[in-house]
């Protein structure tokens, strides 16, 4: 057992330094080495992760806000749509066949890495939109000078919208969706992949509180599994704050793309299986 449990720690800093960097969060890592590699059912997974997800929301975003990468008003602003749709996922997730839940994971990973792929690199707007603009949205992040950079924010409600499907996915998979949330805030909100990423750590531990109330109702969150990951998790994604400031955003974005890809092969080849 306390080498299972050594394993487990060791998986989780990893998954908590690789998600605080992606903005993904440590879950979508964690929930796929718990099924595969321990062999835990879906849904004890699940909500294990949803646990750590929050550890390492709580470990990454600190360093986030204080360095001035977040944006709080954004995050506040679709933080809305996210849990709404984590607590109906987290409902929905143990009255669905395991298979099922592997097979949206794999899915979710595949579309995320899809929209990931296609954009190049940041496409800051200069300015705000009529909406954004009367919520002041816009923001500012800071450049290696010392200099800041000013970024405006577009399309909140299509955003919103892509925050909701969001939360079911973090509800029903056990993950804070980060990747989701990523897509919303740099494809289509067009918020600068650092930033979105920021924002996006600091808005799944919200999101994956919300959905892990439910796992603790129904008693789906064993603690022998959750407490090492937790701590991992949390180690890790400390570690993944200090280093996202100095990374170039291409090659964070080809890592983005890649994981999610092994990702969801790993876990479409585990629903297939079992179909």
């Amino acid at each position: 057992m306390t080498q299972v449990l050594g394993w487990l720690f060791a998986l989780a800093i990893g998954s908590g330094f690789v998600g605080a960097l992606s903005g993904l969060g440590g879950g979508v890592f964690i929930v796929p080495a718990l099924v595969i590699l321990a062999h835990v059912p879906m849904y004890v997974a699940a909500g294990a992760s949803l646990m750590s997800v929050v550890a390492t929301s709580a470990g990454a975003s600190v360093a986030f806000v204080r360095e001035g990468w977040t944006n709080l008003k954004v995050a506040m602003v679709l933080q809305c749509a996210t849990v709404t749709g984590a607590l109906a996922g987290a409902f929905l997730a143990g009255r669905i066949p395991s298979w099922t839940l592997e097979l949206l994971f794999s899915l979710t990973m595949l579309q995320s890495a899809y929209v990931s792929a296609r954009k190049k690199g940041d496409d800051i707007l200069p300015r705000s939109d009529a909406l954004a603009a009367r919520l002041r949205l816009s923001g500012h992040f800071p450049e290696y000078g010392g200099e800041s950079i000013a970024y405006g924010v577009a399309n909140v409600p299509a955003g919103a919208v892509v925050m909701l499907v969001a939360g079911v996915m973090s509800g029903l998979l056990g993950i804070g969706s980060g990747a989701l949330k990523v897509i919303a805030m740099d494809s289509v909100m067009h918020l600068p992949l650092k930033v979105s990423s920021a924002t996006s750590n600091f808005m799944i531990g919200v999101t994956a509180g919300a959905g892990a109330l439910v796992f603790l109702a129904r008693g789906d969150v064993p603690t022998v599994i959750a407490a090492p990951v937790a701590l991992g998790v949390t180690a890790g994604a400390l570690v993944g704050s200090r280093v996202l400031t100095f990374i170039n955003v291409r090659w964070l974005r080809f890592g983005f793309v890649l994981l999610q890809l092994l990702i969801a092969v790993e876990m479409g080849w585990r629903a297939f299986s079992h179909i």
